[in-house]
C-alpha cells in the first residue's frame, strides 16, 4: 500500500478513476492534470470522477503543483515511500488505491505528454463504460516511431496472443476493474516490471484476460519532452523484452492454443482532424555500425543460440553492406523465436547476455526497415509491417515446435 497519502476532499468512492503516475514531474504535472479536469467535465458531467498522482516521493513540488493545478475534479496524492522509485511501484499503489474506490472505469496517463487532449480521456474511459476489458491508444505515428513495436512487440503479439493491437507499450490505457485481480495477483513479477517492463506487462496480462479490447484512436502523435533515443535504449530494451519472454512462459498454456489474429474494435473514428506526426531521422550509418560490431562480441552466443540454418545468414547480411543492407523477415522472425526458447532455460546472467547479443541483431533489423520503407508513405509503410506480421503467423507452428522440444517433448 502507498507509503503517503494526501485526500483532502475525503474521496470514498468513484465511477472513474484517473491515475498519472510520476516521479519528479513539477514542469508537466499541473497541465496533464488540468487537461485531464476538462476531459473528464466534459465528457463525463453526470459521474462521479477522481485524478490520483500516484508518486514516487517527489521532491522538486510535483505535489504542490497537482493540487493548484486548474480544475474542479476531487483529486488524491499517494506515494511510495523514500527510496522506492519505478513506474511499476505507483500503478501497484494506484491498482490497490483504486480499488477501494469501487470504480467502473480506470485510465492511466502519463505526465509528460506535451499534447494530452480532453478528447483522450473520452475516447480512453467510454469503451470501458461500454463493455470492454481494456483499451490502446492509437496514436498517428512516423513510420520510424517505436521500431521496438514494429519489429518485435507487435508482430509476437499478434502471433501468439491473436489480437492485432498496434501499439501495446505506450503507458497510456483504459482498462475494466476486472482486471485489479489480475493486476494485483499477477501471476509473475520481476525487477524489470518496477520500471519499463510495467507498460507491456500491462498490456500482456489484458491480451491473456479473454476480455474485449478496444483501440482508441487518438487523432494526434503522442509528444514527450526530448530524450536521447539512444541513451536508455539498452535498458529499455532489456526490460521490454524480457518481460513479453518472461511472460511466454507464464502464458504459455493460453498462446499455445490460439491460431490465427483477429481484427480488434475501434472506437474514435468520428474524429475529424487527424495530426501529422513528428519527422523521425534514423542515423542509418550508426545502425549498421551497431549491427556489425555485435559479430565481434556476440558471435559466439549466436551459433550456440541460433545453429546452422541462421548464423551463415547473419554472415550474408554483414557481406551485403549499407547500401542494399536487407534483413528477411523469415530470418528475424527464427531469431525471436529461438531467443524466446533459449531465454527460457537460460540464468538471470545468461539471460542478460542473450538480450545483449540480440539488441545489435534489432538494430540491423530497424535499418532494414528503414532501408525498405524510406520512399514508402506512411500507409504503405503500415501495409508493409502487417506483411511482416502475417510471416510470424504463418510461422506459429516452428514457435510450438521449438518450445516444445525445448521441454524435451
Amino acid at each position: 500500500m502507498a507509503f503517503y497519502e494526501e485526500n483532502p476532499g475525503q474521496i470514498t468512492g468513484a465511477d472513474i478513476v484517473v491515475g498519472i503516475p510520476t516521479a519528479n514531474e513539477v514542469e508537466s504535472i499541473a497541465v496533464t492534470t488540468a487537461r485531464v479536469d476538462k476531459g473528464l467535465s466534459e465528457y463525463f458531467p453526470g459521474m462521479r470522477c477522481v485524478i490520483i498522482d500516484c508518486d514516487n516521493h517527489s521532491s522538486d513540488g510535483t505535489r504542490e503543483a497537482f493540487f493548484a493545478a486548474p480544475g474542479t475534479t476531487p483529486r488524491l496524492y499517494i506515494s511510495t515511500e523514500p527510496g522506492v522509485g519505478g513506474k511499476g511501484r505507483n500503478i501497484v499503489n494506484f491498482f490497490q488505491r483504486a480499488r477501494q474506490l469501487d470504480p467502473k472505469a480506470l485510465i492511466i496517463l502519463e505526465a509528460d505528454i506535451k499534447n494530452i487532449s480532453p478528447v483522450w480521456i473520452r475516447n480512453l474511459g467510454t469503451p470501458i463504460l461500454k463493455g470492454a476489458g481494456f483499451v490502446c491508444p492509437l496514436y498517428v505515428r512516423h513510420k520510424y516511431e517505436a521500431t521496438l513495436t514494429s519489429s518485435i512487440i507487435y508482430p509476437l503479439f499478434r502471433c501468439l496472443y491473436g489480437r492485432r493491437v498496434r501499439q501495446c507499450n505506450v503507458g497510456v490505457y483504459g482498462f475494466s476493474p476486472k482486471l485489479l485481480d489480475s493486476y494485483l495477483n499477477p501471476p509473475f513479477w520481476s525487477e524489470m516490471l518496477d520500471n519499463y517492463g510495467a507498460d507491456i506487462w500491462m498490456a500482456n496480462v489484458a491480451l491473456a484476460s479473454r476480455l474485449p479490447v478496444v483501440q482508441a484512436i487518438m487523432g494526434s502523435p503522442k509528444v514527450h519532452r526530448l530524450k536521447d533515443s539512444y541513451l536508455h535504449l539498452p535498458v529499455f530494451f532489456h526490460e521490454v523484452v524480457g518481460t513479453i519472454f518472461d511472460l511466454m512462459q507464464v502464458y504459455q498454456d493460453f498462446w499455445k492454443q490460439v491460431k490465427w489474429s483477429k481484427p480488434t474494435a475501434l472506437f474514435g473514428t468520428d474524429l475529424q482532424e487527424v495530426e501529422t506526426p513528428l519527422p523521425v531521422d534514423m542515423n542509418t550509418k550508426r545502425l549498421h555500425e551497431m549491427f556489425i560490431e555485435g559479430f565481434d562480441n556476440y558471435y559466439g552466443l549466436w551459433e550456440q543460440v541460433y545453429g546452422p540454418m541462421v548464423v551463415p545468414k547473419l554472415q550474408e547480411i554483414r557481406s551485403i553492406g549499407l547500401q542494399h543492407f536487407s534483413f528477411p523477415t523469415q530470418t528475424w522472425m527464427t531469431i525471436l523465436f529461438d531467443s524466446a526458447v533459449a531465454y527460457r532455460w537460460m540464468s538471470p546472467a545468461e539471460r542478460k547476455n542473450l538480450l545483449d547479443g540480440l539488441l545489435p541483431l534489432y538494430l540491423g533489423k530497424v535499418l532494414s526497415y528503414v532501408k525498405k520503407t524510406e520512399r514508402m508513405s506512411l500507409q504503405q509503410a503500415e501495409d508493409y509491417i502487417e506483411n511482416e506480421c502475417m510471416i510470424f503467423e504463418e510461422n506459429k507452428p516452428y514457435i510450438l515446435k521449438v518450445w516444445t522440444k525445448g521441454e524435451g517433448g
